[in-house]
């Protein structure tokens, strides 16, 4: 069932997950975006006054009230995110010199499919840098751009399973003519505006600058993917450990093709994997059973 209610507001009905592994109603768009921000539950957006942008977004496309990260901390939710598996990673240090992996994932079965994928992270220096840090702000004592949250970067290299240099790449060569994009793209903001560096979990201030971000970056896309086949999935790595928010996070899909409302049935973020996958006939990368999502899709 479809909910039109309120962004928080009371929360009934049931997105369908069936169990197949390819869903037929699933629409191949011809591009999609996949922002991943940071540190927040769901209850902590409900502030239009700070999440005004992603508030926006709910409004008028596909809120699902009952999404979760898979774990804590933020660099397994990544990794599960764009290949299907933690690796065996459980927590957040730098993988240089531990990569590339060769294991199988998004990018590598789009470019195996014909198709194209590109990682955009903010503040990386340059294409295909692979240290773990770059750059230091002096009044969040932490670094700008971090390696854990580009997860794409573990399989930049040669051999099997392995994506080009070139697909990965700093924010600032996201293209200006919209129609360049990728069939899909990770966009990744920098450590001050992905709601993680600024204050603490909870701080207004950290959502407030993650959300003006969203905006100044992707309103473009926004507006033009409604009427050019394309999908914009934003969601969040975990929420702020706060355990009696049972790691239940913000995802929202807005576009084409789509009717909009609050959807309640749990999802994760292997579901949303295992739903671009279908999307483009890719195989599973994982043998997790998360079933891509159904009962959202409009013409």
């Amino acid at each position: 069932m479809r909910i039109t209610q309120s962004i928080f507001g009371l929360l009934i009905g049931s997105t369908l997950l069936s169990t197949g592994k390819i869903q037929n109603d699933i629409p191949q768009y011809d591009h999609v975006i996949v922002v991943i921000e940071e540190n927040h539950s769901y209850s902590e957006l409900a502030s239009l006054a700070n999440a005004a942008y992603i508030n926006h977004l709910a409004k008028g496309g596909v809120l699902f009230t009952n999404s979760h990260g898979i774990g804590h901390p933020s660099q397994p939710n990544y990794l599960a995110l764009y290949s299907g598996s933690t690796q065996g990673i459980t927590g957040d240090d730098c993988l240089e010199g531990k990569t590339p992996f060769k294991t199988p994932n998004l990018g590598a079965a789009l470019f195996d499919k014909k198709l194209t994928f590109k990682g955009y992270a903010q503040t990386m220096p340059s294409p295909g840098y692979l240290s773990c840090t770059y750059l230091f702000n002096k009044s969040t004592l932490g670094s700008i751009y971090a390696r854990k949250h580009a997860p794409w970067v573990n399989w930049v290299g040669t051999g099997p399973n392995t994506i080009p240099i070139s697909a990965s790449v700093p924010m600032s060569e996201f293209p200006k003519d919209l129609s360049k994009l990728p069939t899909v793209s990770f966009v990744i903001p920098d450590m001050d505006h992905d709601m993680h560096n600024i204050g603490f979990p909870g701080d207004a201030a950290a959502i407030r600058r993650g959300d003006i971000w969203l905006k100044e970056h992707l309103a473009d896309f926004v507006d033009w993917a409604k009427t050019h086949n394309s999908l914009l999935i934003l969601t969040f790595d975990e929420d702020d450990f706060d355990p009696k928010n049972g790691n239940k996070i913000l995802t929202i899909f807005y576009g084409a093709k789509l009717n909009p409302g609050h959807y309640s049935a749990p999802v994760n973020h292997y579901n949303i994997l295992h739903t671009i996958q279908s999307m483009y006939g890719l195989p599973f990368t994982d043998n997790v059973v998360a079933a891509p999502i159904s009962g959202i899709w409009g013409k």
